[in-house]
């Protein structure tokens, strides 16, 4: 260790009382018992540092003690041959030489005094044996940046919870719930008629309507049984004989909660809803129920089993609340994208057997591609549309206008679910986009063996693809070409390294984060000055690697083992996007918007916990960043 101002020296029973509070505050001694705690205190020694002084480099050797700061600030200085040097700041309460001390290596930092400074030396045997006996402190060791991420899971969480409770109120009013067309027929039409349309319609019930205004009664699926089948009733029957006249109904400024008293109270199933006596919809007793608890198999079978565009556009906004839900419960951000991407995929997939019927498309013939974000299963809240179609080579070239109008329908009904249309045009319903599998093959040659600025930002959104509906036989020539090609030409990796770092992470040299203020706001980007750094990191090494998966999180697993990293750093490049992923979905839930930009954050509002771990999180895709600096610039 560098010679220090002053010698060190025990912590004295009275420091141990005055600190044992103060560390019980923050991770990972508020998770830690308190006997353990007092363990850390009473094995440490104090030491003071200048200004300016060198703490701790590489020149040191293996560190023989682990760092607590406890007043002051320390700065690290990283110089790393081949690349920019670069530093951060450390503040009060933060540890460092953790990685080398417990890997028996010498720092690659050097880690100096900004002002006056004192810090608790920990010895590394103490530090071992505090890990043997306590469980937090060795998994905070392991992985810091994932002991935080656990600590700020539960701080939004609680914040979430509140506003879970109220999406899934009864106290909603009718009238601003997405209510379904209802079903009507004549009272003179025939018992087969009104089963037959209740059957392909796939509803349960169907309104006896005279003059289309004036509601004579319903019949539900559950009527059948004991008014039709137990009776053997002859389906020539009018419709009239077997109907419940006298239907209970209710205005649009009623609200859920009455309905679902006035459904347990009379015992049925469904009620017309009128606007000023004029039908404008339906409920049911499954429609209050899925209000008090949306639920994935819920909105998928609600998506499922309609073809009507309206009720495809609540099932998009009942996606959307289950996410805000989920998010409430403190679920992950990996698996958060992945329901979002799933049930968005369930949705899309409806609109396009819609669009492809009513287009009399064979769906064996076409395959709908989902690009970026929706092909990585990584979609947010806020996100557009990215998608393309791919179609036989054996298709006539008379019917790719066909294909056309097929793709423009869907996308447009897509846009009015929620999803917009994408600014660039990356949509199927683009003629660039809507091609043979010969002539995408084509495209992927001329992408990668060019590599212009257009080239690139084409490989960056279509090579993370999928197929969504339709023939996903007609994708793998493509995926195969991909995962060849682009490996064996060193260039075009190269093209896309040095696009990536065109992009910096906002850290200044001191490793603070340096925001960019908008409306007096300090404000930075989530998405471009983080997530989609990651992304590009990823997705160029799994190219350079012939790396088949496509999702960010199981791209960089495979990247770190490629690259020959120790698993505890790809485990905490995962966890930074993670962390980045939740912060994106938290503002896009929430309400506030600055700039109308759903991936900006204030982060003056963040709590300690949340601006400990951003700082840490971009400090971590610096450092996948670097990795690609080494590999590939210069």
């Amino acid at each position: 260790m560098a010679e220090q101002s002053n010698a060190s020296y025990p912590a004295s029973h009275s420091l141990v009382q005055n600190l044992r509070h103060q560390l019980m505050q923050s991770l990972p001694f508020s998770r830690m018992a308190q006997k353990d705690v007092d363990f850390f205190l009473t094995a440490s020694s104090e030491a003071y540092f200048a200004p300016k002084e060198v703490i701790l480099s590489p020149a040191d050797g293996v560190p023989q003690f682990l760092y607590l700061i406890r007043q002051g600030r320390v700065s690290g200085r990283r110089d790393i041959p081949g690349i920019e040097e670069t530093a951060f700041l450390l503040d009060a309460g933060s540890l460092f030489s953790i990685g080398s001390a417990f890997a028996s290596r010498p720092v690659s930092t050097t880690y100096s005094a900004v002002d006056d400074c004192f810090c608790l030396l920990f010895p590394v045997e103490a530090m071992r044996q505090l890990a043997s006996q306590s469980t937090p402190f060795s998994e905070f060791l392991n992985n810091r940046i994932w002991g935080l991420l656990q600590e700020s899971r539960i701080a939004l969480r609680n914040s979430f919870a509140s506003h879970a409770l109220a999406e899934q109120s009864l106290e909603s009013r009718v009238g601003d719930l997405a209510l379904k067309k209802p079903l009507t027929i004549g009272p003179n039409k025939s018992l087969r008629e009104a089963l037959t349309l209740i059957h392909e319609k796939k509803v349960g019930s169907i309104l006896i309507v005279k003059n289309q205004h004036t509601i004579l009664g319903i019949l539900t699926r559950y009527d059948v049984l004991s008014r039709v089948t137990l009776c053997n009733l002859d389906l020539s029957t009018p419709i009239s004989a077997v109907m419940t006249p006298d239907v209970k109904t209710l205005t649009v400024d009623d609200t859920a909660e009455k309905a679902g008293i006035l459904m347990s109270r009379f015992n049925i199933r469904h009620l017309p809803i009128l606007d000023q006596g004029e039908l404008v919809g339906i409920i049911s007793e499954r429609d209050l129920f899925s209000l008090q608890r949306l639920s994935l198999s819920n909105i998928s079978s609600a998506i499922r089993g309609t073809d009507e565009l309206a009720q495809l556009k609540k099932c998009a906004d009942d996606i959307r609340k289950f996410a805000g839900n989920l998010l409430g419960q403190g679920i992950q951000a990996r698996q958060l994208t992945t329901l979002i991407s799933h049930l968005n995929d369930v949705l899309t997939e409806r609109l396009i057997e819609i669009y492809a019927a009513k287009h009399q498309l064979n769906m064996t013939q076409f395959a709908w591609i989902a690009l970026g974000s929706e092909g990585r299963s990584e979609q947010t809240i806020a996100t557009d549309q990215d998608n393309a179609l791919v179609f036989s080579d054996t298709v006539p070239v008379s019917q790719r206008e066909a294909y056309l109008r097929f793709a423009g329908e869907v996308n447009q009904a897509l846009h009015e679910c929620g999803y917009p249309l994408c600014k660039g045009n990356i949509m199927a319903s683009n003629p660039e986009l809507c091609l043979t599998q010969s002539e995408w093959l084509t495209c992927f040659s001329r992408w990668i063996e060019q590599g212009n600025p257009e080239d690139l930002l084409n490989a960056s959104i279509f090579f993370d693809f999928r197929v969504l509906a339709g023939n996903a036989d007609l994708l793998i020539p493509l995926k195969d070409y991909v995962r060849t090609k682009a490996a064996a030409i060193p260039r075009f990796i190269k093209l896309l390294a040095d696009n990536s770092l065109n992009t910096h992470v906002p850290l200044n040299w001191f490793g603070a984060i340096e925001p960019t203020e908008i409306n007096g706001q300090k404000t930075i980007d989530l998405k471009l000055q983080g997530t989609a750094i990651i992304v590009d990191v990823a997705r160029i090494y799994s190219l350079a690697h012939g790396i088949e998966a496509t999702n960010t999180r199981e791209r960089l697993a495979a990247v770190g083992r490629a690259l020959n990293v120790p698993e505890s750093e790809s485990a905490a490049w995962i966890t930074a996007f993670e962390f980045l992923q939740t912060q994106r979905l938290a503002v896009q839930i929430g309400e506030a918007k600055i700039g109308g930009n759903p991936n900006v954050i204030d982060i003056d509002k963040l709590n300690n916990v949340d601006r400990s771990i951003l700082k840490e999180s971009l400090l971590k895709v610096r450092s996948l960043q670097q990795h690609l600096q080494l590999d590939y610039a210069g």
